[in-house]
């Protein structure tokens, strides 16, 4: 059953009732009318205010695509003019997106920021409202204790405040809790509760929710006329309401009761309905219910083909749900490598000692044996046997304290690598901060993607994005090495190009690049004689200037501009950006000159930046490289399609190319479709 989305439907029609001002928006107040409003509106916290609603009625309508963009620049503006309970809800709101697609990992960071701002302000409203949805993502992560904890947190300070609409949705979510864990006594207990509540405050969306669990417990104990009864019910009103994301678990789980009521041909009616509305919106993780719901369903009826179709594309949402998790592992298991070498080596070590023993063991046998053959050899060798054997003891007794040194020593080992482990993956928490998100250069070039994969946790590629003016600066950056010794070099580059750009509003990609390369010899210090530091960066920059109608260009990787169904490779110069060592002696940063390539802007004009690591990554049958040539063909075979189904294609090209293989770099590609007019 879809019990995950569920939980979460009654969360998101609140997303500005945290002490903002506004206590409910109605029904009749549609998004044209909140657009209206929104031209008008002075860049102030009345305006942070409406964004915030044109986010969550952007959300409800499963647009996750617009909500973001208007979370991001209600965060934006909240931030600059410091409004902190603005902050709270805006990075609440982006999470709530998050949460409905199923990146975890992201809608619980949101909440955090937002439930430190909650502290900072002492809004209990807020921090009641956090508690519950990071409630949320760990039941979401089956983790029901935390869940369980963060939802009674949530539940006593609502009602200490008097907070009967968030009293509603933590009985809720308990009752959630105690569904999956099997309790339904105590399940229907909350969700009985939750329900009078939302009677007493005419809530429709939190009574439609609650019959829709109510309808789950009475499926679970087959009780199927009741639970369709609930379905229904709980349809019909979220149908009134127009919550996309509530209406699709309600058809799903209407679907999943049929398949058990043996009435087949209506379960597969409202099992691809749900799967339908869920695919348009965008809800991962309830599109792989669907999924797997109508495998099971066509199982049951022996069409074993489409079962496996749908079991296939079930496992797919299941593994992109949970590729981070996947990446974490693969990071642990490099690192298990080198302390299981180390762990054999003093096993062996041990057994080596262990031999030694044994031979002793077996010589002092046949001296025992010897001495029985005659007195008056046991009273010669006495003495040799008896220091024999304290010898014996002694090696026994340094073997157990060897063992139990190496014992500690592993579990020292283990308890290092917990603590790096965290420590990186902290550290990816702090560079993809600094990183624009996708949707935030979407602002300013609508029909664009970001592919970015980087090998560890943390990368040596990075992309930056700004703005000045009619020209848009953007940047794929290759930084020496990866992992940790790659994200400190992106660190140096991001801050570099920030003052170049945007404080002394350099925007030829040629001078760009000259400053970047004298910051990158400074910050070094590879300017001085014997520097053998020959750290740096390779980087594909362009400059989309709409005044002039031209792109502009400079870097060492290769531009990829495809015009009229043809692709040009305009490649960059021989020597990167940095350098100590024989290349400071070669190349003087000082005059070093780098290429500036002009493009004329054409109608369906494309372009791509990238770094290397997608052609030179090892793959298939044969384990070569990906190359330029296949990149090529990729690009022209694709180009005509949008930016972001381009994106799936070569991100799903990767994934086929690689395969089994070990991820070898990080992957950077940037795909942008230029217009004439900047619209």
């Amino acid at each position: 059953m879809k019990n995950l989305i569920i939980l979460a439907a009654l969360f998101f029609i609140l997303p500005f009732l945290e002490g903002l001002g506004v206590v409910s928006f109605a029904q009749n107040r549609t998004i044209d009318s909140l657009l209206m409003v929104l031209k008008t509106e002075k860049p102030d916290t009345g305006k942070i205010i409406r964004l915030n609603q044109l986010t969550s009625e952007y959300k409800l309508i499963g647009d996750y695509e617009k909500g973001l963009k208007y979370g991001t620049e209600a965060l934006g503006l909240a931030r600059k003019l410091s409004f902190k309970k603005g902050i709270a809800q805006a990075d609440n709101n982006i999470g709530n997106i998050y949460l409905a697609q199923a990146d975890y990992p992201k809608a619980l960071d949101c909440y955090l920021k937002a439930l430190k701002v909650d502290e900072e302000i002492k809004s209990k409203k807020g921090i009641a409202a956090r508690f519950g949805n990071i409630g949320i993502v760990y039941f979401n992560q089956n983790e029901y204790p935390q869940a369980l904890n963060y939802f009674f947190k949530a539940l006593k300070m609502a009602e200490e405040i008097g907070d009967k609409t968030r009293i509603e949705i933590q009985l809720g979510n308990i009752g959630n809790v105690y569904t999956e864990q099997s309790d339904y006594y105590r399940a229907l207990d909350y969700y009985f509760k939750a329900s009078k509540i939302g009677e007493e405050l005419g809530n429709k969306n939190g009574i439609a929710v609650n019959f829709s669990n109510i309808g789950r417990i009475y499926f679970a104990q087959n009780d199927y006329p009741k639970a369709l009864d609930y379905y229904f019910k709980a349809l019909k009103m979220q149908e009134e309401l127009g919550d996309k994301n509530s209406i699709a678990t309600d058809l799903g789980n209407i679907g999943e009761l049929y398949t058990a009521a043996k009435k087949y041909k209506e379960a597969e009616e409202y099992l691809k309905k749900a799967a339908a509305l869920d695919n348009s919106i965008g809800a991962l993780n309830g599109l792989r219910q669907d999924e797997l719901s109508l495998s099971q369903l066509y199982e049951t009826i022996e069409r074993y083909k489409l079962a496996l179709v749908h079991y296939k594309k079930a496992v797919i949402l299941k593994d992109t749900l949970f590729s981070q998790e996947s990446k974490k592992q693969l990071i642990r298991k490099e690192m298990n490598y080198e302390f299981d070498k180390k762990e054999a080596a003093t096993k062996a070590e041990h057994n080596k000692d262990m031999a030694v023993a044994e031979a002793e063991k077996k010589k002092q046998k046949i001296i025992i044996w010897s001495v029985m053959t005659g007195l008056f050899l046991v009273i010669v060798f006495a003495g040799f046997v008896y220091r024999s054997l304290r010898i014996t003891r002694k090696q026994k007794n340094i073997i157990e304290l060897q063992k139990n040194e190496v014992d500690k020593q592993r579990e020292i080992v283990e308890k290092q690598k917990e603590k790096i482990v965290a420590s990186i993956t902290y550290a990816q928490r702090i560079q993809q901060s600094i990183l624009m998100e996708e949707s935030e250069i979407q602002n300013y070039l609508p029909e664009c993607f970001i592919y970015f994969q980087p090998k560890d946790i943390v990368s040596g590629d990075f992309y930056w994005c700004s703005k000045l003016g009619d020209k848009i600066i953007i940047a794929a950056v290759d930084c020496t090495g990866h992992g940790v010794p790659g994200a400190f070099m992106s660190m140096i580059g991001n801050t570099l190009l920030n003052q170049i750009v945007n404080e002394k509003h350099i925007t030829k990609p040629s001078e760009i690049l000259h400053y970047l390369n004298l910051g990158v010899y400074e910050a070094l210090h590879q300017k001085k004689d014997g520097a053998l530091a020959d750290d740096g960066m390779d980087i594909a920059l362009c400059c989309i200037d709409y005044k002039n109608k031209e792109v502009q260009y400079a870097g060492q990787n290769p531009f990829n501009v495809l015009s009229n169904g043809k692709i040009e490779v305009i490649k960059g110069d021989i020597y990167g950006i940095g350098g100590g060592g024989i290349i400071s002696k070669l190349h003087d940063p000082l005059k070093k000159v780098f290429t500036n390539h002009v493009i004329p802007i054409k109608e369906g004009m494309s372009i791509y930046l990238s770094t290397d690591g997608y052609m030179d990554q090892f793959g298939g049958s044969e384990r070569k490289k990906f190359g330029s040539q296949r990149f090529k063909d990729l690009l022209l075979k694709n180009h005509h399609m949008s930016m972001q189904k381009q994106k799936e294609l070569i991100a799903s090209a990767n994934e086929e190319w690689k395969g089994n293989t070990m991820q070898i770099d990080d992957v950077l590609v940037i795909g942008i479709r230029v217009k004439l007019e900047n619209s």
